[in-house]
């Protein structure tokens, strides 16, 4: 029965992710916001950190609500409180209303939802496992490729608080969908003493960390093509039109590679997937810094940020083999916390060197040192054979 609703847990995150993916279009509003609000982009980089960091708190905070409502509940909940808060920021008049709905609702409950439906579908499927949840990672960037462009016809007919306005009205929508879905598949989430079970040896933390640090360095430099995208090709001499183009086949290319990511620890070991994935984004950032010009900026920028996205994927399929369907929640919630320490660091970085010098040169080459760095990290991890493991299988 379960494989046969199994569909439905996977449909029901498709629907409620996609459009809370927008947040990695953020960078498109960066120049409208600007002008609203009179902030500066390093001020608007710090809302973009405290959605994240509000994510992270969201998905840390799941695993311990597992047994307080039905998982239709909780969905519904994270539903609402998202709306709330993208309405809050929609008619936000100071950066601290932005803050608080854009990155704090809106943050929250959308962290929470990814958590829940994640886990939901890890305990129906079985099969393809890493495939299964590199999809559902590539659901936040396939959303920011559909937001980018939607998001440059809306600011241009309603302008900035329309636009969050409708985004508003379209997770409302698609929330309320994937909470009739959840409820038809019949996800029963682990109860809360079983989800705080210890699973890890000292061999598994060590892995832990190892995915955390790969992880996070991967992140550091994808997050910021992701939230700046537009800025930076522009900086790089890219015309507006240039840049929201790029924007929305940055993300397409991140989705792409976070669904490959997954699909390859099916097939590979897993330190040959995430050290080939930094060695690509490493191999960007030196081109970029080489040789800065527009066309190459969206090229790089692109392998940057595949790079990221395989990394992503990997990591999300690496849960699956490395520790048991009952504890994935649990696990990725936790090593998410890369994901959050990512965003307020290079990102933000980036945001204050931009102000300072107008360009992106030296953010572009710290992202090559954390990728060069994340190669050696990445060998060092257990070579595990994935297509032959069952989950919870370590191979020396």
């Amino acid at each position: 029965m379960n494989q046969q609703r199994a569909w439905a847990a996977i449909a029901a995150a498709t629907l409620l992710n996609l459009p809370m993916g927008s947040l990695y279009a953020f960078s498109v509003l960066l120049k409208p916001l600007e002008e609203s609000l009179g902030a500066t982009r390093s001020e608007l980089s710090i809302v973009f950190a405290i959605a994240t960091i509000c994510f992270t708190l969201g998905m840390n905070l799941a695993p311990r609500l597992f047994h307080v409502a039905p998982a239709p509940v909780l969905i519904a909940l994270c539903t609402v409180g998202g709306t709330i808060g993208l309405a809050l920021a929609a008619t936000a008049d100071s950066l601290v209303r932005l803050a608080l709905g854009y990155g704090v609702l809106f943050g929250i409950c959308g962290g929470a939802a990814y958590i829940f439906l994640q886990q939901g579908v890890n305990l129906l499927v079985h099969g393809h496992r890493g495939l299964v949840n590199g999809y559902i990672v590539s659901l936040y960037p396939a959303g920011a490729m559909i937001a980018a462009p939607a998001f440059g016809w809306a600011l241009t007919d309603w302008g900035v608080r329309g636009t969050i306005a409708g985004l508003a009205g379209v997770v409302a929508a698609t929330g309320l969908a994937a909470t009739a879905l959840v409820l038809h598949a019949g996800v029963q989430l682990p109860p809360a003493a079983r989800a705080a079970t210890p699973t890890s040896g000292p061999s598994r933390v060590v892995i832990f960390w190892q995915i955390w640090t790969a992880f996070f360095l991967a992140a550091a430099a994808g997050l910021t093509v992701l939230s700046q995208a537009a800025g930076i090709i522009v900086a790089y001499g890219g015309s507006t039109a240039m840049a929201l183009g790029a924007t929305t086949a940055i993300t397409g290319a991140i989705a792409a590679a976070r669904l490959g990511g997954g699909w390859l620890v099916d097939q590979f070991p897993i330190p040959v997937v995430m050290a080939a994935a930094h060695v690509l984004a490493l191999a960007g950032t030196i081109t970029l810094t080489l040789w800065p010009t527009p066309l190459v900026s969206l090229a790089t920028l692109a392998m940057i940020g595949m790079g990221y996205g395989f990394i992503s994927g990997s990591t999300a399929g690496a849960v699956a083999f490395y520790w048991p369907s009952s504890d994935y929640g649990r696990i990725a919630s936790r090593l998410y916390i890369a994901w959050c320490t990512a965003a307020v660091t290079l990102p933000v970085l980036a945001g204050h060197l931009y102000d300072l010098s107008g360009g992106y040169r030296l953010a572009v080459i710290i992202a090559g040192a954390g990728n060069l760095l994340g190669i050696v990290v990445a060998c060092f991890l257990p070579r595990q054979s994935p297509a032959a493991a069952k989950p919870g299988d370590v191979r020396p």
